[in-house]
């Protein structure tokens, strides 16, 4: 399945990449395709495009803060979790979140 994903904490420093490379390597060991946007400190990097939004069949938001643009992923099935939790359990949220579809 293909999977979208956004990352940013309150400073966007250290969670929000933490975030972004657990999801990524869990979501790979599970045969899945994401990509991670990070919203951090330095702005947007690897922002998603709305085709990529168009073909994920699930959103993950990892974040404490706002997520910018968030209107993009209107209408998709979406998971809302903290930074630290998807640095602790990437597996259990990726797995969670295939079954929202």
């Amino acid at each position: 399945m293909k999977i979208v994903a956004v990352t940013a904490c309150p400073t966007g420093i250290a969670h929000t990449y933490m975030a972004a490379t657990a999801l990524e390597k869990a979501a790979k060991k599970l045969g899945h395709s994401i990509k991670v946007e990070t919203q951090g400190s330095i702005g947007v990097e690897n922002k998603i495009t709305a085709k990529e939004v168009a073909e994920a069949g699930v959103v993950i938001f990892a974040v404490d803060v706002a997520v910018k643009e968030e209107e993009r992923f209107k209408g998709k099935p979406t998971l809302r979790v903290e930074p630290q939790k998807a640095i602790k359990n990437a597996t259990a949220i990726v797995e969670e979140a295939v079954k929202l579809v």
